[in-house]
């Protein structure tokens, strides 16, 4: 195949997510049928699955006998959440505790407890405020309430799988009600977010993420499970705390750690065969290992290392379609890469890969890409003669003989690199706040690029390597800056506007979660990664990109989360992996077009709508 070839391959798969026209309705959309219940009374009104509120029609009050448990008036779904945001407004200052309690953990509250007695208001209101309160559930709110978990804490909302529990696994997972569960994301709080080892209490980012797999994939939340895989921590404030919830022991390691892992994994495949499994803020130790130990025999990914890696492919990519180049022009970016954890690694390994493809994806091409990579860690510049050197960055250590042309040496500090290498790309995955300093992002301005690019990817917003305002004001107004918690754009004066990208991984994460489900792919393959980054870099019009905007607003994160779906069930059709879901067998998903898969993920999305609820007697 010519190198012209692949390139067109490579431009066809980034449109499969254009295509709108819908041709063939599949199946009935979740939510719609009538639900047999087996309670009645005040037992519906305290069960959030069931429980409507004032929205119970006056037939279901009588044949749930629920009159006179409720006020007399029948409210429509668009006053219930009216009258929740009138009182969450009221609510957000008198709900604190204390000085340390923010006005933002205030809302996470005040969203909690509707969670706890009506889901599906919770989600009706989730969805259509989504711009304001993703940020509340998950990113950078949720780090917060990861810290503040053991005095949060109020009902029991997921499943914990401890140390304690070898041997017990298998039997534990059916204590777990639901009969079916698509979707997981499990964590063993070892890296939450950029604040470190959180123990037990960094459930809260497996029940945040699930909260979006529900509001941007349409996963029913009857279908997800988050999960906490305690071995202990090695945080010493929370082994010394008398309230600390989980195992007051230091960290489980070696053969210990993974047998807890692996019989773990065993048990939920085992009673759910077609789970999703999403691993989440594992530390760079167990990250990569896990991932290579598991993603060729199960459904799962790592969503620090590849989802991490493909928002910000996109991303590197779109900042080269705001350079008015095609993407295809890529490989001749310069990128300098602050950080070697899991995040900065995957990063690396998936645009490594991306510039091998566009060059002729052989080992010339890859050796080719690897050039155009320079890693800062916290001793400085990777090279060749650093000791004992991690095996995940070795392959990206600069050559000695190359060290004296460009005027560095081992350890050379990043704003001597930035200085010499004049990048295109400035990228941070580093999870140190205000790493990009003055003196740094003064180097960068004698960056080459016409339009330089700054990524300050780490969570949460205290942690970003820079600000935005940090960015425009000493780089100028002409850079393209992208972080990964939200900032507000910055006003550069005259009518100009510097816009703020905020790299989420919810542009991908859910998308890859249900096209690998509606596929019935039995991997999650490198492939239908690339496919999903593929379809979110090419998301956004000729005239965004050229503003500077480079990811599209999280409003639209219900259609963003369709079309990477449907790019990645393409994929895995492409890739022969595809066995289909449901009524839809691995023949009949292997006969669709371009739009019946966007009809086909769109009529599977589960949508927040009361079900009309019939009561039987056991």
């Amino acid at each position: 195949m010519s190198n012209f070839s692949r390139q067109i391959r490579f431009s066809s798969s980034m449109i499969r997510c254009l295509q709108y026209r819908i041709s063939r309705s599949f199946t009935t959309i979740e939510g719609h049928r009538p639900t047999i219940v087996h309670k009645q009374g005040l037992d519906i009104l305290h069960d959030p699955w069931f429980n409507k509120g004032t929205a119970f029609s006056m037939t279901e009050r009588d044949r749930l006998e629920l009159r006179g448990l409720l006020p007399p008036n029948v409210m429509s779904n668009e006053q219930q959440i009216d009258r929740f945001m009138a009182d969450l407004k009221r609510l957000e200052v008198n709900a604190r505790d204390g000085p340390s309690d923010t006005n933002s953990l205030a809302k996470w509250r005040i969203l909690n407890r509707l969670h706890d007695r009506n889901e599906t208001m919770y989600y009706k209101v989730l969805i259509a405020k989504i711009e304001e309160y993703a940020p509340i559930v998950y990113t950078p709110t949720v780090g917060l309430v990861c810290q503040k978990y053991g005095g949060l804490f109020r009902r029991p909302r997921g499943m914990y799988f401890s140390a304690a529990d070898r041997g017990e696994m298998m039997s534990m997972v059916y204590n777990w009600p639901a009969e079916q569960v698509d979707m997981i994301v499990v964590t063993d709080g070892s890296r939450i977010l950029g604040l470190g080892d959180l123990g037990v209490q960094g459930i809260g980012i497996a029940i945040g993420k699930l909260d979006l797999y529900v509001a941007a994939a349409g996963i029913n939340p009857q279908r997800v499970l988050p999960i906490m895989i305690d071995v202990g921590t090695n945080n010493e404030a929370l082994l010394k705390d008398p309230l600390y919830l989980g195992l007051q022991q230091h960290r489980l390691d070696g053969e210990e750690y993974l047998a807890v892992i692996d019989e773990f994994m065993e048990a939920v495949f085992t009673r759910w065969p077609h789970v999703i499994v999403q691993f989440e803020d594992f530390q760079s130790k167990w990250a990569f290992k896990l991932l290579q130990r598991y993603r060729n025999s199960y459904r799962m990914f790592n969503d620090d290392v590849q989802g991490t890696a493909g928002v910000a492919i996109a991303g590197l990519l779109g900042a080269v379609r705001a350079q008015g180049k095609p993407m295809i022009d890529f490989p001749k970016q310069k990128i300098v890469v602050a950080g070697a954890g899991s995040a900065g690694i995957g990063v690396l390994n998936a645009a490594r890969k991306t510039m091998a493809r566009m060059l002729g994806n052989n080992e010339l091409a890859y050796e080719s890409a690897g050039s155009q990579f320079w890693v800062v860690d916290a001793n400085g510049l990777i090279t060749e003669e650093r000791e004992n050197i991690d095996d995940d960055a070795k392959p990206f250590a600069r050559k000695t003989k190359e060290m004296g042309r460009q005027g560095l040496k081992e350890g050379a500090s990043l704003v001597e690199v930035v200085r010499e290498v004049k990048p295109d790309v400035l990228l941070g995955l580093s999870a140190v706040g205000g790493l990009f300093s003055e003196e740094v992002l003064e180097a960068l301005k004698g960056s080459t690029s016409t339009r330089p690019a700054i990524f300050a990817m780490s969570n949460p917003t205290t942690n970003a390597e820079c600000t935005p305002e940090e960015a425009f004001s000493i780089v100028g107004e002409n850079v393209v800056f992208a972080s990964g918690s939200p900032f507000a754009d910055v006003d550069l004066g005259n009518g100009h506007i510097g816009h703020c990208n905020q790299g989420n991984n919810m542009y991908l994460f859910p998308g890859i979660g249900l096209g690998t489900l509606l596929s019935g792919s039995r991997i999650v393959s490198d492939g239908m990664l690339q496919a999903a980054a593929e379809c979110l870099a090419g998301y956004m019009t000729e005239e965004e990109v050229l503003k500077g905007i480079i990811y599209p607003s999280i409003s639209s994160i219900r259609d963003i989360t369709k079309q990477v779906a449907a790019a990645v069930i393409s994929e895995a059709i492409e890739e022969d992996l595809a066995e289909g879901y449901r009524e839809m067998d691995a023949r009949e998903i292997r006969k669709l077009n371009k739009d019946e898969i966007i009809s086909y993920v769109e009529d599977n999305m589960w949508s927040p709508e009361y079900p009309t609820l019939i009561y039987k007697n056991d």
